[in-house]
This record gives structure tokens, sequence and C-alpha cells, in this order.
């Protein structure tokens, strides 16, 4: 690949932001903002080591409240349509076929 003039003004570009950014980080205000961006860095760290502590338990609660409901509305559609469940059974098992409208 050849080196064209678009790559070298590339190039200077960014060693220009690197030599700006360096004198930048030497001033005060320079050296608060890395001392601010490594506190938030800690804090986002420590926030996803617990979350993913808290994963297991987050998605055994969401496991047992999904069964939960899926009790619930098979105990409604048992409730509301008692013939249902054995015609399902009997579709599943190949008996009876169903009543085409």
């Amino acid at each position: 690949m050849a080196v064209t003039s678009k790559h070298l003004a590339t190039f200077i570009l960014g060693a220009a932001a690197g030599v700006a950014m360096h004198k930048y980080l030497q001033t005060e205000e320079g050296e608060k903002l890395m001392e601010d961006l490594k506190t938030k860095g800690q804090e986002l760290k420590d926030e996803a080591e617990g979350a993913i502590e808290k994963a297991p338990e987050y998605f055994e609660e969401l496991k047992g409240q999904a069964s939960n409901k899926l009790s619930d509305t098979l105990a409604m559609l048992k409730e509301k349509f008692p013939e249902a469940e054995q015609m399902i059974q009997d579709l599943l098992s190949g008996q009876k076929k169903p009543n085409q409208a």
C-alpha cells in the first residue's frame, strides 16, 4: 500500500493531538480530569462486578416467576376450558383430527 499525502496528514494530525493532550494533562485541570476518570472507572468496575454476582440470583427469580405465571395460566385454562386438556392430549397422540372450519 502506497503512502499518500492523506496518510501523512492523518499521521501529523494524530501526533499533534497527542502532543496537545499530553500538554493538557500536565496542567492542574488535566490532572483533576484524570483523577475523575479513574474514580468513575473504578465505580463502573465495581458496579459491573456487583451485577455479575447478582445475575444468577436474578435469573433464578425470573425463572420462578415464569413458572408461577405458567402454573396460573394453566389453572385458568383448565377452569375456563375443562375439555381443552383432553383435546390437546388427543391431538398430540394422533387419535383425533382437529375440526376444520
